[in-house]
């Protein structure tokens, strides 16, 4: 059937009530975790397994769908050429948007000047919190970051579910399967169906997507509570201001280039951005994104390569977070950063991004990892992040999603693999509603 009129009879078809939506389910669970976290905070902090049983599940199968979708858009290209094209397409897309959205961070931080009246030195604060997080920033160089993309063994990646190896392993396999021929196309038909199967599983996962979410926000709610926002609610307001700067202007400019309203491509994915919200966590969203990207009428080939490897080279919201981060600890610490010493960090900050993909609260390791390579900053400064550190998380990880979308797009109108009759149905389903 052809890709615009299926687009096309789905547009018309008649529409669920709102209620039934998983996007109004989602925000309904959103308010009542967020009231029983502010009303019942000993009852909501027990909620966390039901936050943590959901993010597992949906990492279950993250592995196996990245895997199947990367083999099979490789191996239908048969090119290679065109393989590392568009891989090389991504990596420069993602170095020149990384590099504006750690400049923005900057230049908001100047603008805000969020840590300036505390006026703390480094005797003032207890950085015992730290360890755990310094130790993880350390651990890894870039030549072991470099070493880590390779896995121990082919099902090792699977096991640990570390994205950028899984990826590694499909891109080898599919461009050997494409090398095959004709050979190759019965394996090809067959992980095909599997990968339907695996996003046919993450469907039933969604269904409970409601209750991960209230599980996450009750407990983060619970645990925090407004009492460890009031103090640093200038920096808040700051990174939120900025993060919907960074989508409304800048990825609204890439998108109008392409004929894409920004708004209607997030009302699009609007359940994905709920589901971060309420989870705090990009990768809960990723293998909805994957389908999403490729209904909107980008290329499987496309969406394979780029959306598993934004989730680790094209991280605008966190790169956002990183430089006001560091601005604000600086400022609270009264140091004044030289325009050189700026640039050295939007330096620095580019390669610890990537270093700590795959670690257990990667956005805050990373920040501990900048630091550690620029020591004019105190390191325990951090301390006064850590308490807010998952409201902020929330943030950064909705703009990454939005932004590897939008990045999807870009490299799928690049490679003139957009099919822009389906986007345009697509779209004009989202402006209907």
């Amino acid at each position: 059937m052809n890709n615009a009129a299926t687009a096309t009879s789905g547009a018309q078809r008649q529409k669920k009530p709102f209620y039934r939506a998983l996007y109004f389910h989602v925000l309904v669970a959103i308010v009542l975790g967020i009231l029983l976290g502010h009303f019942a905070p000993s009852i909501a902090v027990k909620m966390k397994p039901l936050g943590d049983a959901f993010i597992k599940l949906v990492k279950m199968v993250i592995g196996p769908i990245i895997f199947c979708t990367v083999v099979v858009g490789i191996a239908g290209m048969g090119d290679m050429k065109k393989v590392g094209r568009v891989g090389g397409k991504a990596l420069l897309y993602f170095e020149i948007v990384s590099t504006f959205s750690l400049v923005v961070g900057l230049v908001a931080g100047h603008l805000f000047k969020p840590g300036s009246g505390f006026d703390l030195t480094p005797a003032m604060i207890d950085s015992k919190e730290l360890s755990a997080y310094t130790t993880a920033a350390q651990a890894q160089s870039t030549v072991d970051f470099l070493l880590h993309l390779v896995p121990d063994t082919f099902i090792s990646a699977f096991v640990t579910g570390n994205v950028l190896q899984i990826l590694l392993i499909s891109v080898l396999f599919g461009a050997s399967l494409a090398a095959l021929g004709e050979r190759g196309k019965p394996l090809i038909e067959l992980i095909d169906k599997t990968a339907n199967t695996f996003f046919g599983v993450v469907h039933i996962i969604m269904k409970v997507a409601a209750i991960g979410a209230f599980g996450s926000i009750a407990f983060t709610i619970g645990t925090f509570g407004v009492d460890a926002v009031i103090p640093l609610l200038k920096l808040i307001g700051a990174f939120y201001m900025t993060l919907a700067a960074f989508v409304l202007v800048v990825l609204g400019a890439i998108s109008r280039m392409l004929g894409v309203n920004i708004l209607r491509f997030m009302s699009y994915i609007r359940e994905e951005i709920l589901i971060v919200l309420g989870t705090s966590s990009s990768e809960a969203a990723l293998p909805q994104m994957l389908n999403k990207l490729e209904r909107i009428g980008c290329s499987k080939s496309v969406v394979g390569l780029v959306i598993p490897a934004g989730y680790s080279f094209n991280l605008d919201g966190t790169n956002i977070y990183l430089s006001m981060a560091v601005l604000f600890i600086a400022q609270a610490f009264n140091v004044q950063l030289t325009l050189a010493q700026q640039l050295t960090l939007v330096g620095v900050a580019m390669l610890t991004s990537k270093g700590a993909s795959g670690i257990a609260g990667a956005a805050f390791v990373m920040l501990t990892s900048t630091l550690l390579v620029f020591p004019v900053i105190p390191v325990s400064g951090m301390v006064l992040i850590l308490g807010i550190h998952r409201f902020m998380g929330t943030g950064l990880a909705i703009v990454n999603t939005i932004g590897n979308g939008v990045a999807t797009l870009v490299i799928a109108a690049w490679e003139k693999e957009l099919d822009r009759s389906m986007l345009e149905a697509v779209l004009s389903r989202q402006r209907a509603e």
